[in-house]
């Protein structure tokens, strides 16, 4: 059996009360799980990949975001890597490093970002990937 990862998300926009404590926890996860080289980031926000986090205005219109985001992890090391980096780097823990009864071979840790959102490092098993990722070249002709 297959599954097509990679199709369903384009990107994801969170909304932070703290700025620099969530560029601490997302930067200390992501390095933990080897995306250093994706970290963008300035004054005014934080970005990896298709992951941008910005501070919420104050305006009601711009709420903090609460949603559930799980990271792939490449094994059960850098799962407990990043379980051992968020907490060193603010995030509260909401599930220590184990397997999880979802489906054989789930191996996950959880922890909250500073603003409480669920975040998840999870290694699904051994297996095999298509691509190691999606490239994108945009097009001139505008189609």
């Amino acid at each position: 059996m297959q599954h097509h990862l990679g199709r369903l998300i384009d990107h994801l926009h969170l909304r932070t009360r703290d700025l620099a404590a969530s560029k601490r926890f997302y930067r200390a996860a992501l390095e933990a799980l080897g995306h250093a080289q994706a970290i963008r980031e300035e004054a005014r926000y934080f970005a990896a990949d298709e992951l941008w986090i910005d501070a919420a205005d104050d305006a009601p219109a711009q709420p903090v975001s609460h949603v559930h985001l799980a990271f792939r992890a490449k094994d059960r090391a850098q799962v407990d890597a990043f379980h051992r980096a968020v907490l060193a780097a603010g995030g509260r823990d909401n599930g220590a490093p184990g397997e999880r009864p979802y489906h054989a071979g789930y191996y996950a840790a959880f922890a909250l970002d500073p603003d409480g959102n669920n975040i998840e490092a999870v290694y699904h098993g051994p297996f095999d990937a298509s691509a190691a990722s999606v490239v994108v070249t945009p097009r001139s002709d505008g189609a």
